[in-house]
């Protein structure tokens, strides 16, 4: 596997501590039929594959976070749950750099 991918994708270890971090729902509407494979930094911005980077949503919320105009306001509550979570959350951690 590429350096790159390697980074960017989202191990078993790292679903599984999101999806436990998150009570195995999604975190904007906490709807149970959920999955933490959401990057807040996506992977073509460079978003690593890291706690850090990775939420729960459910498939509703993934669709609005990747494809609407939601986004930005979609993008500030899930920057405003995982700076809660990691008090020392820096953005520039979030992406991979070769």
């Amino acid at each position: 596997m590429h350096t790159a991918t390697k980074a960017h994708s989202i191990s078993r270890a790292v679903k599984e501590a999101v999806w436990e971090r998150d009570g195995g729902r999604c975190i904007l509407c906490l709807c149970p039929d959920a999955a933490p494979n959401a990057h807040y930094l996506p992977r073509s911005q460079g978003g690593r594959g890291i706690e850090e980077n990775i939420v729960t949503l459910c498939r509703s919320c993934h669709d609005a976070y990747d494809n609407s105009g939601q986004r930005p306001f979609l993008r500030a509550e899930i920057r405003a749950y995982l700076s809660a979570r990691y008090p020392n959350w820096d953005e520039r951690t979030l992406v991979y750099h070769k």
